[in-house]
């Protein structure tokens, strides 16, 4: 059988996604073969491919899928070395493949995806080949899915952020959740929150925080001080979940006490007292307010909380599912000496 021939080089490169001189050497090494070119290929590639492997991949991008009908999204991390890779046409599609497939199979963590088989083959040799033909080191780092009565999903136009929400509703309000689920995700992009609600975070955590916080404004208040400015209230806790209603009612008795002190009537109390509470409870959820999506302000009308913007759309709406990856989080990547790097690539 005839070698290597323009035709057949042509055919190769389009079947395998190899370089051009490696498809010539191919079909020469096997007789114009194509399918055993292929496999030559592929088993040249894997080598290549494990010598890659142990290259960081801190760049990539993420990926969403949501379904039809808006009750399931799965949500993806494929990471590459460099962001040229990243911005690359195969690699981009490569990443739809990917969470297609795992939404098509109901995978929802990298582990089940890592041990799914994807065209026939073992997602890892599957991975491999597409290291081969790219030139990086691939890794599919994350994959998490949402299902509900509605979902949807937001991915900035970086791909570097992406979030997914899944609310239950009445039926009525099924579209009205759609619009809002997408509102919200961009909320969520944007913000950063950890969790849905204040009673989400961890007790420990809150009062870690507590002292952690209330540290942080005092240190903000020295400084106020010092340029002669108003001072910052100090709170007493910062999450709602240690305002009991004890706390809320010394709170009050304290409020009370003074307003009589000033001389205030007996008449108006309850009303300035409501004000002065409200204000107080926000100053003591502070943590809420950074870190719990409903407590947040609301990026498209921050007069009103997450929770009253939902509230406003529809009382049905619950949030029940909220997951948001960002691109190399708690990745450490390797900070690459460029004048090294030249010089160990020139003395090969």
């Amino acid at each position: 059988m005839a070698g290597a021939t323009p035709k057949l080089i042509k055919e190769l490169r389009e079947k395998s996604g190899a370089g051009m001189l490696d498809c010539k050497n191919a079909l020469n090494e096997c007789d114009g073969d194509i399918e055993k070119s292929i496999q030559h290929l592929r088993e040249a590639g894997l080598g290549k491919a494990a010598k890659k492997a142990g290259n960081i991949a801190a760049e990539g991008v993420i990926a969403v899928k949501v379904n039809a009908d808006n009750t399931q999204a799965t949500m993806l991390e494929l990471n590459a070395q460099t962001d040229f890779v990243a911005k690359n046409e195969n690699f981009l599609n490569l990443t739809q493949e990917i969470v297609s497939h795992a939404q098509e199979n109901n995978i929802i963590d990298a582990v089940a995806l890592a041990a799914s088989s994807i065209n026939g083959v073992d997602f890892n040799e599957f991975l491999n080949g597409k290291i081969a033909t790219i030139g990086e080191n691939l890794v599919a780092r994350k994959v998490a899915a949402v299902s509900g009565d509605v979902v949807n999903a937001y991915v900035h136009t970086n791909g570097r952020v992406g979030v997914l929400l899944a609310a239950t509703c009445d039926e009525a309000a099924k579209d009205k959740t759609k619009a809002l689920l997408k509102s919200l995700a961009m909320h969520a992009s944007a913000m950063k929150p950890t969790v849905i609600a204040y009673t989400d975070l961890d007790p420990e955590f809150v009062e870690s925080e507590n002292r952690a916080i209330i540290a942080e404004i005092e240190a903000e208040n020295d400084e106020l001080v010092r340029l002669k400015k108003p001072l910052k209230n100090i709170p007493q806790f910062v999450s709602r979940s240690q305002l009991t209603e004890a706390a809320i009612e010394t709170e009050k008795a304290s409020m009370r006490a003074k307003l009589i002190e000033q001389g205030k009537p007996e008449k108006i109390l309850d009303n300035i007292i409501k004000g002065q509470i409200a204000r107080w409870i926000d100053d003591n959820c502070q943590l809420d307010n950074r870190l719990a999506l409903l407590s947040q302000a609301y990026v498209m009308d921050d007069k009103k909380s997450v929770e009253e913007a939902i509230a406003d759309v529809d009382a049905s709406i619950k949030i029940t599912s909220y997951i948001r990856f960002e691109l190399g989080e708690g990745i450490e990547k390797k900070e690459e000496d460029f004048a090294a790097e030249v010089a160990a690539q020139m003395a090969k």
